[in-house]
């Protein structure tokens, strides 16, 4: 099951740290999931989830402050949440979640994205089912054995453990997120090398080679779109 989550986040951080689009994008999830209940994390699961995912990805202090504020201002700024499926070169499946405040924007950029890099939009429901959500967190300074203990003894379910790189790396089932961090957090750990809900494929492919660039530059290009929040797919890119 395991995709070498660290490298995966490593990547995308170095990525786009360069033009700190990743915090701007973390700006907009924090608000929108601050609005969406109190702007606490102790009292709003929605938030608590994000605010942990940005912590793994360094976003700095004045982003998420500035982010929250907003949320407990009196501005009112409408995101919709959108998923929109489809497939790459050789057929391989992607789905691009975004958060927009301009939804013919956001759909006509996407399919664009699409279109110009070898892939097209699918319907509602043609590649999700094709993936699980799923809760993935990892940690440093446990090994498998001793963190299969900590979880059975605290009574956390989880789908699979796993040894990837020098973290142990949990999945589990999304409303398992907290549960599982939790755990950790009794036994002194609260520093997690990732801490993410996303979508897994249930099984991965590889492309010809000759198909692996058009494949990366479709999946750089609906990265780098303004709207789109995450991007899943189901292609085998450990190196």
């Amino acid at each position: 099951m395991g995709r070498k989550w660290n490298n995966i986040k490593e990547k995308k951080a170095s990525k786009d740290a360069n033009t700190s689009r990743i915090y701007a994008k973390f700006g907009v999830e924090i608000y929108v999931a601050a609005k969406k209940g109190e702007p606490d994390p102790e009292s709003n699961r929605a938030l608590k989830v994000v605010l942990e995912r940005a912590k793994t990805y360094n976003v700095p202090k004045a982003i998420i402050d500035r982010a929250l504020d907003k949320a407990k201002g009196s501005a009112e700024e409408t995101y919709t949440e959108l998923r929109y499926e489809g497939f790459g070169p050789n057929g391989a499946m992607v789905i691009v979640d975004t958060l927009t405040n301009n939804v013919n924007r956001t759909a006509s950029d996407v399919r664009s994205a699409f279109n110009k890099n070898g892939g097209n939009m699918g319907v509602s429901g043609s590649v999700a089912y094709m993936f699980d959500a799923t809760a993935v967190i990892g940690v440093t300074g446990k090994s498998l054995d001793e963190v299969f203990e900590l979880l059975m003894e605290a009574d956390v379910e989880v789908r699979d453990i796993m040894e990837e790189d020098e973290s142990v790396i949990v999945y589990a089932e999304p409303d398992q997120f907290h549960e599982v961090q939790e755990a950790f957090r009794n036994v002194g750990i609260s520093d997690f090398t990732v801490a993410e809900l996303t979508m897994l494929a249930q099984n991965y492919v590889e492309l010809p080679a000759d198909a692996v660039p058009q494949f990366e530059k479709l999946i750089d290009a609906l990265e780098d779109l303004e709207d789109v929040q995450q991007v899943y797919h189901n292609v085998d890119s450990e190196e």
